[in-house]
């Protein structure tokens, strides 16, 4: 169970869109020729592998900056790449997805490439195109002033230090400097040995072989490599340490506390790009104030997604929610969003392939009959929408003694029952406008309608979906439950 399961749905459905994140670091590209083994070479005792497709995606500090802008919210990648076709690659890809690159273009080195081969979906080989040394000092000074400029209209500062030079001791003492003093977070997702010149960021979050690197204990002992993991924090002055232990999840390491979150068993298919979502995921959750803890549960959830893909992919807002979904249905106040959360919250369902079934009604003083339509409209699909009307609605179409039961309560009474996935609210006299955001699979409405009267029909058809006519349950309605309670006219 995620700590503070209500925070955190906010945030990643709503808060995040709002974050500016800036990342500094190694930006690469990853190549990918894809292809089919079926022989061994005659001369020599290799496989030979049939092409079939090549694909390319940014790595490194831009894988991310990917991470971040696909968890719905904006990245601005700082770095240097070479002034050579991958670097106008790199750059390329990088606007289709909507990340902002401030790549500073270095003739004298190449952009960092790292090319793999594949055969199905095993990695056979991988070649390396790199020069980490030598950056000229005005590269240097360049960088710290770009990043230094955006660094008051951010709300997080990312370094990703992938060892190939744009991190040196003194851009990440600078950086980091500057950022603390400005109140801005400081993630670093580490490779250097030395994590001297990470003092003073929020977190270090490094895996187990980096930590043990940077602390020279054994990586087999985890009861000791994590108690050295802990002496770092006051000694580099960091508020925690964040250290991903593989399958066995993530640790959270304070200067006198220790607690290790464990992953959710997945099938691993890949491993590369797993720490870019980690940093990516912390950082959101730490710039809107999310606590340790619930942050690291958090990036544990998000890494498990991302390994059980092939090559560096990020991960998406809507594969994360998915994977969040469980513990949502738990807690009613969950259900209960806006159209603006709702509109991501069927997004997440549709993208593991569930079908939307949408119904609309005042929902005052909830009957039988209500519960006979709820539970016959949750059959025709995977998740089920119920859209009510406002009390300012209600009012317009019953009159004022109406509703009896206000509109935050009516959602609530509404999402407690198992049948329904979400409520929203809508203010307008038709829901046509709601329909229209979720674009849903299936219109249910009860017997008193047919599909001629149903709002949304002609839409929901347009899409191919279809209408739903449930019959009413007869002898109960609202009306006559109010009138019933009024008791007998004189």
């Amino acid at each position: 169970m995620i700590p503070n399961l209500h925070r955190v749905i906010e945030l990643v459905e709503r808060d995040w869109q709002s974050v500016h994140a800036l990342v500094v670091g190694d930006a690469m590209l990853d190549c990918y020729i894809w292809g089919d083994v079926e022989r061994i070479s005659p001369e020599a005792p290799v496989p030979i592998v049939r092409m079939m497709r090549r694909t390319q995606q940014p790595g490194g500090a831009a894988n991310v900056a990917m991470n971040v802008v696909g968890l719905g919210a904006k990245a601005t990648l700082f770095g240097f790449c070479g002034g050579d076709a991958e670097g106008a690659e790199l750059r390329s890809c990088l606007a289709k997805t909507g990340v902002d690159s401030e790549l500073i273009v270095i003739d004298s080195h190449p952009t960092t490439t790292k090319q793999r081969i594949l055969g199905g979906d095993q990695q056979m080989l991988r070649l390396d195109m790199e020069r980490a040394d030598n950056y000229p000092d005005t590269a240097y000074d360049e960088l710290i002033d770009k990043v230094k400029a955006a660094l008051p209209t951010s709300d997080v500062l990312v370094l990703s230090d992938y060892a190939k030079g744009v991190l040196s001791h003194h851009v990440c003492q600078e950086l980091i400097s500057s950022a603390r003093v400005l109140g801005k977070p400081v993630l670093i997702d580490p490779k250097q040995r030395d994590f001297g010149r990470y003092r003073g960021a929020t977190t270090i979050c490094p895996n187990l072989s980096e930590l043990s690197a940077a602390t020279g204990v054994s990586a087999k002992d985890l009861n000791a490599i994590l108690a050295a993991g802990q002496k770092l924090v006051p000694q580099l002055n960091l508020d925690y340490l964040a250290v991903t232990l593989s399958e066995k999840g993530i640790a959270v390491l304070g200067a006198d506390t220790q607690t290790i979150l464990p992953a959710a068993a997945r099938q691993v298919f890949d491993i590369s790009g797993a720490g870019d979502t980690v940093i990516a995921v912390l950082a959101l959750a730490r710039a809107c104030g999310l606590d340790a803890q619930a942050s690291a549960a958090l990036a544990n959830l998000a890494a498990g997604i991302v390994v059980g893909k092939v090559g560096t992919v990020p991960v998406r807002r809507d594969e994360l929610l998915a994977a969040l979904m469980p513990e949502t249905e738990l807690d009613a106040r969950e259900k209960v969003l806006p159209l603006s959360q709702l509109v991501i919250r069927v997004s997440a369902w549709r993208a593991v392939g569930e079908k939307i079934v949408f119904t609309n009604g005042c929902f005052d003083l909830l009957h039988i009959g209500h519960i006979t339509l709820l539970e016959q409209a949750r059959r025709e699909g995977d998740r089920l929408v119920v859209a009510i009307n406002s009390d300012a609605s209600v009012r317009e179409l019953k009159g004022e003694s109406r509703p009896i039961v206000g509109e935050n309560e009516r959602a609530r009474i509404l999402a407690a029952l198992s049948a329904v996935d979400a409520v929203v609210v809508f203010g307008e006299q038709t829901p046509l406008l709601t329909i229209e955001s979720l674009r849903p699979d299936v219109i249910v409405k009860g017997g008193d309608y047919d599909e001629s009267t149903v709002v949304g029909a002609i839409e929901v058809r347009s899409w191919g979906g279809r209408v739903k006519i449930i019959p009413t349950v007869d002898g109960f309605s609202t009306t006559g439950l109010i009138a019933k309670a009024a008791g007998p006219s004189r």
